[in-house]
């Protein structure tokens, strides 16, 4: 009798989990079209374009009265939003750690900036500057939205479950990402045909995006449950009241006594700021250097959405063969060739961008997928959302380098070319720091289970 009610027990736990785990990936599902739809395809073009129509004879405009060449603002724009959002996460990080409260500050993240994307229905004209705050504001809520969602992770998978379910996770954003992509493809093409013009049609698309996010968000904040305040101890509720930027460095004197979790977070900050830079500036540098028509664009972001979710489940069928860290390095490898190959193209010539959209495709969810499955080893436990604040610095967070980066080598070579090429320092030091990591060593040190395979 006592065998059959445990059996019980941990069948309904396991279902509970798994129920748990269906709602995780659909805030995935929700999200992902906020950085497809919006942050890959669509407002970089276009916006770039409103800032050209408002820009001064020699092609500058002066928000809050600064000089910015036109072409360089997006990338600024995206710049300010992850400082921000540097700010933001820290604070918000150790809050729901503390309080145990994740799910509403992840419902209030995520709503806030499907409320700033859906606004950006109104970017007509020269509404530059209104673009910019718009783009700010959804950027900064989407890292915060990730982190607090990254960092269910740890409580939703056990360690042998992890690198299936982070892959999952993304393969299900992907996916979302390519359906809407199909439906704004045939809306921008036969615009016309819908009694828009094609600005109306960019800003019906980059609308929808937001109304997606918000729509799809209910589910999980349905599904995931908050475990209450891990550690029992209302009087440190203070400190999570912090400013940001003080509580960034409380949590980085933390990491300290976890040098080696310090080390990978490096490694990571680097190369995926340089993954974080291409997914953001590849329409633009396709639009404006390669000459690309939008509906080029669009097809492209397309098959890297479909080879990204085939991507992401077979890296992570790799994963359980050869470990995690050796996958990922080899993805680094493919990135370098990647962007070696995109400094080359031929402009007009889409069926080449259509090649290097494939690779892009097949190593962009693997890699992003297995670095957070591998990250969350590394995480004391108790402290999953003040870490992932850290982690999500770098996947929407320090990743400002890389578009500032970007930016100036334009601003002041005015190629585009040169500013593509120069993302590989990025996965060429991150490579190098990750391969000096002993993740086995790090996960025993931050306290947690080593899997057989890692």
């Amino acid at each position: 009798m006592g065998t059959d009610t445990v059996r019980t027990d941990s069948a309904d736990e396991a279902a509970g989990r798994r129920r748990e785990q269906r709602g995780w990936y659909f805030y995935d599902w929700a999200c992902s079209v906020y950085s497809t739809s919006v942050l890959t395809v669509f407002l970089g073009p276009y916006l770039t374009s409103v800032a050209k129509s408002a820009a001064d004879a020699d092609g500058y405009v002066h928000p809050l009265g600064i000089p910015v060449r036109a072409g360089s603002f997006f990338a600024y724009s995206v710049s300010l939003s992850v400082i921000l959002a540097v700010v933001i996460m820290p604070l918000v990080g150790a809050a729901a750690d503390r309080t145990g409260r994740k799910k509403p500050l992840l419902g209030a993240a995520a709503y806030v900036g499907a409320g700033a994307t859906a606004g950006m229905f109104f970017l007509a004209g020269d509404r530059y500057f209104l673009g910019g705050v718009l783009l700010i504001i959804a950027n900064a809520s989407q890292s915060v939205a990730m982190m607090l969602y990254n960092s269910y992770l740890p409580q939703i998978a056990p360690p042998e479950e992890r690198d299936a379910v982070s892959s999952r996770g993304w393969a299900f954003g992907y996916a979302a990402g390519a359906l809407v992509l199909v439906v704004n493809l045939i809306l921008y093409t036969a615009h016309d045909s819908f009694g828009l013009s094609e600005g109306m049609a960019v800003r019906v698309c980059l609308a929808s995006a937001g109304l997606w996010w918000g729509a799809f968000t209910l589910i999980p904040l349905r599904r995931l449950r908050d475990r209450g305040n891990p550690t029992g101890e209302a009087g440190e509720a203070k400190e999570a009241t912090s400013p940001g930027l003080r509580q960034l460095a409380a949590t980085v004197r933390d990491m300290r006594r976890h040098p080696l979790t310090l080390a990978f977070l490096l490694a990571y900050l680097i190369y995926n700021d340089g993954i974080q830079t291409v997914i953001s500036q590849a329409s633009v540098y396709g639009s404006e250097e390669l000459d690309l028509d939008q509906s080029t664009l669009i097809a492209a972001v397309l098959l890297v959405q479909i080879l990204a979710v085939c991507g992401a489940l077979g890296m992570g069928r790799l994963a359980r063969r050869y470990g995690a860290k050796r996958t990922i390095l080899g993805s680094l490898v493919a990135w370098t060739l990647v962007l070696g190959a995109g400094y080359f193209l031929p402009a007009g010539a889409p069926v080449w961008f259509f090649v290097l959209a494939s690779g892009i495709g097949l190593v962009l969810g693997g890699s992003q997928a297995l670095s957070r499955s591998l990250f969350s080893h590394l995480v004391p436990p108790g402290k999953e959302a003040e870490y992932f604040s850290a982690y999500e610095m770098s996947d929407r967070g320090m990743s400002w380098l890389g578009p500032l980066l970007f930016g100036l080598t334009y601003q002041l070579t005015g190629s585009y070319r040169d500013a593509i090429i120069s993302l590989v320092a990025f996965f060429v030091l991150g490579f190098a720091l990750l391969a000096r990591v002993p993740v086995r060593r790090a996960i025993g040190d931050a306290g947690n289970p080593v899997p057989d395979r890692i």
